[in-house]
């Protein structure tokens, strides 16, 4: 450990026979791992010799260095004047750029906001970010479909007073509006996650904090206030031992209050404007936030995940098998929080989650922000389609939503639906990249301010006075599935089973 070495003597161990890399000053052999590394041995090895900090640092949470690799890989340090001058590069945390960003004040909607990131935010991080399935086409009718639904004002009503609070699993929030998991915080900015926390513990607003979170659990909820209400997302692995350690530490956190199962992406979308990137830290996030072994079912390499963008590479060791029958049970065993899925899009999925309580006590509707399959419905959709087809699930569980929430106006629509809470995922995220923790808080102030405006202009005081006399969606009901409900045979199945 107490060797130093110049930065020129570690350049010269860059081959698979022997690989070392710099990180944060120190001197690691990694060339045992790289036939175990999820993202394959060749992004480890386009480090090699180099000081890999700026690639690792915004990707992996504290102590994955020392879950990964055994002490005896740490050779010494690095004389750091030895290392070369920094320059920019396309894989620093923010975009060569002349001015500052723009103070935060002046972003008037969620457009300035993503505007503003753009430009700031690694290229790495915006394909990431920006990426979703295919064509972009369930991305875009996620937000176009709030477009369709018209509001109906009442007048001589007096709109003086607005209330955003309301209850979500029987926790008092001051918004209807929560974070959804979405990972990587720290590519936008240095305060990740736990800045995101930080803005909503101002609002009184929910966290779902992302399974592929680039800091830890608890240093996210450190600083959580009293009644600050988080919840924790859980791809379940194939290796199942990892999520039982994870679900074993989630337990151990007051702050967290519920388990968020994600069912919408067993297995990644092509995500084209992330895998042009050939993204080398989104390759190595494998390792570290993801923290999933490089090996399939029957143990065999896992070959796709050896190449693609961020996205791709989070999916390493991500279990695509999971059942109605056995997951639950499964997670029973694990923990006592409640259980709320993630991704239902068809009214006989919500149906069949119904019968589940009361363990499962709520569902988001969520096409994974169009990130997994191109046409899949949006959530209005699908909310619109349970009311249709099966409306007690609203009495028998909360349902969320989630996916192209750009105005106070959408959120109030959903609210309107019979949702009971509405998610933003990519928004948090551009505002961490404009402005910081300052930025998140005025994407939350954005939304917050125009909902209790639509609200007031609707002559509806307080959250749950919303219903379904305050929107028109004839438009948006021409666009529902008007098959066969299937819940006769879904009953039966499952009376056979009692």
């Amino acid at each position: 450990m107490g060797k130093v070495f110049d930065a020129a003597e570690v350049a010269n161990h860059a081959s698979p026979e022997s690989c070392w890399v710099i990180l944060y000053g120190k001197v690691y052999d990694v060339t045992d791992f790289l036939s175990e590394h999820p993202g394959g041995a060749k992004i480890i090895l386009k480090l090699a010799g180099k000081d890999a900090t700026d690639e690792y640092d915004p990707i992996h949470p504290p102590g994955t260095l020392e879950e990964n690799l055994k002490p005896e890989a740490l050779l010494g340090t690095v004389n750091p004047d030895t290392l070369p001058k920094e320059t920019p590069n396309a894989a620093s945390s923010t975009a060569e750029t002349n001015e500052g960003p723009p103070p935060v004040e002046s972003f008037l909607n969620m457009d300035d906001i993503e505007q503003a990131a753009t430009k700031l935010v690694s290229k790495k991080a915006w394909a990431y970010y920006y990426s979703a399935s295919d064509d972009k086409i369930s991305k875009r009718f996620n937000t176009e479909v709030y477009r369709s639904i018209m509001l109906r004002p009442r007048v001589f009503v007096d709109c003086t007073r607005c209330d955003l609070d309301t209850t979500v699993l029987g926790h008092k929030l001051g918004l209807p509006i929560f974070v959804s998991p979405a990972a990587m915080a720290r590519l936008a900015h240095p305060a990740g996650e736990a800045g995101i926390a930080e803005a909503c513990r101002s609002f009184g607003a929910m966290q779902v904090i992302s399974n592929n979170a680039s800091m830890t659990p608890e240093q996210i909820v450190k600083d959580a206030s009293p009644g600050q209400v988080f919840g924790w997302q859980l791809y379940v692995q194939v290796d199942r031992r990892k999520s039982e350690a994870m679900l074993a530490r989630i337990n151990k956190l007051d702050a967290i209050k519920f388990i968020v199962l994600t069912l919408d992406a067993p297995v990644p979308g092509k995500r084209e404007d992330d895998e042009r990137g050939e993204n080398i830290i989104g390759s190595m996030a494998g390792a570290g936030a993801a923290k999933a072994a490089d090996r399939s079912a029957d143990d065999t390499p896992n070959v796709d995940n050896a190449s693609g963008g961020v996205g791709k590479q989070l999916f390493a060791g991500t279990d695509p098998s999971l059942t109605w029958r056995e997951t639950l049970p499964w997670l029973a065993k694990h923990t006592h929080l409640p259980i709320i899925l993630k991704g239902l899009q068809t009214h006989e999925d919500a149906y069949i989650a119904s019968l589940h309580t009361p363990q499962v006590k709520g569902i988001i509707l969520s096409n994974h922000g169009g990130r997994a399959l191109d046409t899949a419905p949006p959530a209005i959709h699908t909310l619109l389609e349970i009311r249709k087809y099966c409306p007690e699930v609203f009495d028998k569980l909360e349902v969320w939503v989630d996916g192209g929430i750009r105005r106070g106006t959408d959120v109030v629509k959903a609210l309107c639906l019979g949702a009971k809470a509405v998610g933003i995922g990519r928004p948090p995220l551009w505002g961490l990249g404009a402005g910081g923790v300052n930025g998140v808080k005025r994407t939350l102030q954005i939304l917050a301010d125009e909902s209790k405006t639509c609200m007031r202009l609707l002559g509806v005081e307080k959250v749950d006075g919303l219903g379904l006399q305050n929107v028109n969606t004839r438009f948006v009901e021409q666009q529902i599935y008007d098959g066969p409900s299937g819940l006769e045979s879904i009953r039966s199945s499952f009376r056979a089973k009692l």
